[in-house]
Formats: C-alpha cells, structure tokens, sequence
C-alpha cells in the first residue's frame, strides 16, 4: 500500500505486523498471533486518530491518492451495460474523458467522467485527468444526446484542472469549457455530478454544473490547487498547507457554503482501503438524488439548476 507523508508512522506498524506474519509463514511452528494482533489493534487506534480531524492540505493529499478509486471503477462497479462513446466529432478522442450510455438501476443513463490512470502508462495516456478541448467537446455531445433521449446524466469529476498547455489553448480549451458548462445549464434533463478525488478549477465545474452536487468525505473542490493559489499570493508553492486553509475546498466547508449538497462517507482511512464499501455508499446516494429529481419537467430541471448556482455565495458565509 501507499501511504501518505502523514501515515509514515501506521506504515511502521502495519509493516511490522505483516512482517511477522510473513515470518510465520515460512516457519509454522511460529506462533506471533497475538503479536501482530496487538499491532492491529494499535494501527487500527491510530488510524482513527489521524483521520478523526484531517487538515485541508492532508484531505487534498487523501484526495490525490494514488490507489483511490478513479472514474473507471466507478463505472464497473456502478452501473451495467456501459458503451463507451468516443470523439467530438471535430478533432480527436481525448482520453483523459471517459462517456458513454450505460444503466444504472436499470435506469438507462449518460454517464461522463475524468480518468486519471492507474499506473505511469495509463496516467500518461490519460493525461494525468487533465483534459483537452475535445474532451469537454465530447461531453457537450454526450449532453446533447441526452437531452435528445430523455436520459439522466451522471458524472463523475476528478481532474486537477483543464490541461492548460499549447495546443489545448490553440484549439480553444476556454471556449471549450464555457460551452460545457453552458450546456450543463440548458439540459432538460436531471444531471447529478459526483466529486470522487479533485474537483480542480474549470475543468470541474464544466462537468459540475449541476442540480446536484455529491462530495466524497475525502474529496476537494477549488478554483485552483493549494501549490497554484500559494505561488500567485505568496509567490511561494511552499504555503500550500495555508492556502488550503483559505480556500475552504473540503467537502465539510463546501457543504456548509451550499456548493456540495451532500458528503458520502468513506471507509476509515480513505475510499482506497476499501473499495466495495465506498462504492456502496456513492450508489446510494446517487439512488436518492435521481429519486429526488426524478418526475421534474425540463423546464423544473433547468430552473432548479440555474436558480442553485445564482444562489451560491449567499449560504455560509458568516461560518
């Protein structure tokens, strides 16, 4: 397992308890069972201690996880049937964004998504979940289709933010953005978004734009990184520990501000020890917001969602 700068101490202790049982299984006659489970029990004590009351910076460090559950197991473990859909009909297939139809309660739906990889192949081939214009292209024909059908939308939202280089910007990545969460306006149809691991900057609000927001317990939702903010005002990456206080991005403050309506919590220790349990815990969630949009006319569903996003900034703020 990998663990965060500020786990070194229960990776101590769970080393050594794997260590001896590592010892046992090579000789039988070992008996370390109440060894190692006495350093279960104080990893387990200490686990909880660090996770009973995380710091903004330890959040975002939980939330960049590299073992987190990203956007394509969600979609395997969530929903049936998937058909990816590919390209924007214009340029190219940007594989930092992941769509397609699928079903969930055997509801047909339009499922859309940032994918970060898992590994250093499948990272760069998906571009770390920095997506291009042809990514946010793609997702307004997702949309669009959609719409067409009377399909709920879901997605799913984990980038650090658009990727801002050359090319993207020559081939209009702003544009392409504003477009995208212009389109997440005007849908007559219900679009529930779901913080998984970052929500960065406008590459998560042209998926984010929605009537309902969900937050992972772990997760952060910002108009820019901590290391961004901290070199802009303190010309200093360094302070990023401080700009993450001033941004308020956790679940917990963006709750409270009105911006996420709901946190799902995750599993002791992260959604990345325990897979399945966080999974369940999203699907109900997202159970209860489509039910709760469920029966609205496009016209409801277009000015619930506009009305929402008008509305923030006024919820919060004396907290």
């Amino acid at each position: 397992m990998h663990y965060l700068e500020f786990e070194k101490p229960l990776a101590e202790i769970e080393g050594k308890a794997e260590e001896l049982r590592a010892m046992a299984r090579q000789n039988e006659e070992m008996n370390i069972e109440a060894e190692a489970g006495a350093l279960d029990k104080k990893a387990s004590s200490l686990l909880k201690d660090l996770y009973s009351n995380l710091t903004p910076w330890r959040k975002c460090q939980v939330a960049r996880h590299p073992e987190r559950p990203h956007c394509q197991n969600y979609i395997e473990a969530l929903f049936t049937e998937f058909t990816p859909l590919a390209g924007d009909r214009n340029f190219a297939d940007d594989h930092a964004v992941v769509g397609g139809l699928a079903r969930f309660d055997d509801m047909p739906i339009v499922v859309i998504g940032h994918e970060k990889g898992n590994d250093t192949k499948t990272r760069i081939e998906r571009n770390f979940g920095m997506a291009r214009p042809e990514g946010y292209r793609k997702a307004i024909r997702l949309m669009e289709l959609a719409d067409k059908f009377g399909l709920p939308v879901i997605t799913l939202v984990d980038t650090p933010g658009a990727y801002p280089g050359k090319g993207a910007e020559e081939r209009g990545q702003s544009e392409a953005i504003a477009r995208s969460t212009e389109k997440c306006l005007q849908i007559g149809v219900p679009l529930v978004s779901i913080v998984i691991g970052e929500g960065g900057s406008g590459g998560a609000v042209a998926f984010a734009t929605a009537n309902r927001v969900m937050m992972l317990e772990h997760s952060i939702y910002s108009v820019i990184s901590p290391e961004g903010c901290a070199s802009i005002l303190w010309k200093d990456a360094e302070k990023m520990r401080e700009a993450a206080e001033a941004l308020r991005l956790t679940a917990q403050d963006l709750k409270k501000l009105g911006v996420c309506d709901r946190i799902v919590s995750e599993p002791l220790g992260g959604a990345h020890r325990d897979y399945a349990s966080t999974f369940d815990a999203v699907r109900s969630g997202l159970r209860e917001m489509l039910d709760d949009l469920a029966g609205k006319s496009s016209k409801a569903l277009v000015s619930d969602r506009r009305n929402r996003f008008l509305s923030l900034g006024t919820k919060g703020l004396a907290a």
